[in-house]
């Protein structure tokens, strides 16, 4: 399939104009607006398809690579190009910001014209995140993307939205000023900011420490790990619904993509001697914070705890192939913990992005996540219980759907590396299970709860479009995963590689 010239400059760039159309367009001629967001999204999304058909799986090399002088005094470029590892993560970007403004098509009264175009900028920054092959331009990007959220939040939330909004961003740009110093020293070591120059220069190992704490500081917030996770379920809750999709789907991942990204491949040997922090991190989060789920009153904050449980998945599938390593004596099957962690931040893109949808079907109809308020909802909304039951059991790892396959590629990979760690991780299968059906018990099945219930209205052909679309994405990530596992090959076979090559 021919891949049009400068496609992943076309990624970045069409949703950023498109959503500066709209701000120009504003209020008055906001059912334009709309229909500019939502062709300038399928836009994007229509360019994946060619850059996914035309990918070569047979090697690990950056490919549609564009190459441009950017600020010369200081050896940066424009520099973008894509491997195994971003390219699932871009489509993820381009397949749920769409059904972000489907979702969202007319139930914002408060000043549309901006809520759609901070998420189209948004879009175009988050694209810039992963193609990225220029340190400084990942940071440029990384840093821009704030700005978008931070308005969603602080503009179009709730209550305590400043709070949210607040708590968000100096978490957030804390860590990231931690990373801008380790990319700065990298770049006066070794003369480039190209991110793969980065991976071949040769560093010592107090070096190689101190850089691995400071990208930790920025991606462990971003994931986020425990104990710096506690922005998440205010920045949920007060979020509106779509950007909490956007927060669970996208946002969190770039904190596991900055690990696989940075940490690992710079710092091999400090990633070795300091994995044993992250993965007793990763296990206090999936087992921890599955009691914390359990606990919540409110549907969306149930939701951000079962995400920080399952993005612990991500942070130990990455870092558990040195402990297989040295278990098993050999390479084979290290990797198996890395396709794992790539897995799992797809599914948990799709499933955690749907269960915030449908919590936000049914805050539109009663304004409240009171998980109380509710209670024999598939009596009234049959279609919307079918949908909630099936993200539910997605988010609770039931085989046939994308969330058992990522678990279960890591909780393998953990066996191979030491019997407990398989044992804790295997409790989020227990705890999940636990919490969803809970969940489902007292919103969905029973009678009903109250006279407010008694009057919700199902699904309309929006609500139905934008979660059946998830749901066939779910479920094809669950029963067929080979494709995604084929383009993630190649590259993480190479990172496995320079995973087992010490610098010093």
């Amino acid at each position: 399939m021919p891949v049009p010239a400068k496609i992943l400059s076309w990624l970045v760039w069409l949703p950023i104009a498109a959503g500066l159309v709209v701000l120009v367009l504003g209020e008055r001629r906001m059912v334009l607006g709309r229909w500019v967001a939502l062709a300038a999204t399928l836009a994007t999304l229509g360019l994946c398809v060619p850059l996914w058909a035309s990918f070569d799986l047979g090697t690990p090399a950056l490919q549609f690579v564009e190459r441009e002088p950017w600020i010369g005094a200081l050896n940066a470029w424009y520099y973008l190009g894509i491997d195994g590892i971003a390219l699932p993560l871009i489509v993820l970007t381009a397949f749920t910001t769409p059904l972000v403004v489907i979702a969202a098509w007319s139930d914002v009264e408060k000043r549309p014209a901006q809520y759609f175009a901070s998420f189209l900028v948004m879009e175009g920054l988050m694209i810039g995140v992963f193609g990225a092959a220029d340190a400084l331009l990942f940071y440029v990007f990384w840093e821009a993307m704030l700005i978008p959220m931070f308005l969603i939040i602080g503009v179009w939330g709730g209550s305590r939205r400043v709070y949210a909004t607040i708590k968000f961003f100096l978490y957030t740009f804390l860590g990231s000023v931690l990373m801008l110093v380790a990319l700065i020293w990298l770049y006066l070591d070794g003369g480039s900011y190209e991110i793969a120059a980065m991976h071949r220069l040769p560093i010592g190992m107090t070096e190689q420490v101190l850089i691995f704490l400071a990208f930790f500081a920025a991606f462990a917030v971003k994931v986020p790990m425990w104990p710096v996770h506690t922005w998440l379920p205010d920045a949920h809750v007060e979020a509106p619904t779509g950007g909490s999709v956007i927060l669970a789907a996208i946002m969190l991942k770039m904190g596991g993509y900055g690990f696989l990204r940075f940490s690992l491949p710079i710092a091999p040997d400090a990633s070795r001697e300091l994995d044993w922090l992250i993965i007793t991190l990763s296990l206090v989060a999936i087992a921890y914070i599955g009691f914390v789920a359990l606990a919540q009153r409110d549907m969306k904050k149930l939701i951000a705890y079962s995400s920080i449980a399952h993005m612990g998945f991500v942070t130990l599938g990455a870092f558990v192939a040195y402990d297989i390593w040295q278990a098993t004596g050999s390479v084979a099957g290290v990797g198996m913990g890395l396709d794992g962690a790539m897995v799992q931040m797809v599914s948990h893109g799709l499933v955690s992005g749907a269960l915030f949808l449908c919590v936000g079907v049914l805050y539109d109809r009663l304004h409240t996540r009171d998980i109380s308020a509710y209670g024999g909802v598939v009596n009234t909304m049959p279609v919307f219980a079918f949908f909630a039951v099936l993200f539910a059991m997605a988010n609770a790892g039931l085989p046939g759907t994308s969330g058992f396959v990522g678990e279960f590629l890591v909780i393998v990979a953990s066996f191979k590396a030491n019997f407990w760690y398989a044992f804790v991780a295997a409790l989020t299968l227990i705890l999940g299970a636990a919490y969803t059906l809970w969940l489902l018990k007292r919103v969905i099945w029973g009678d009903v709860g109250n006279d407010g219930v008694a009057s919700l209205k199902d699904l309309n052909p929006r609500e139905f479009i934008v979660l059946a679309v998830l749901a066939i994405a779910v479920l094809v990530v669950g029963v067929w995963p080979a494709p995604l596992l084929d383009v993630m090959r190649p590259t993480i076979g190479f990172l496995v590689e320079q995973l087992m090559v010490s610098k010093l």
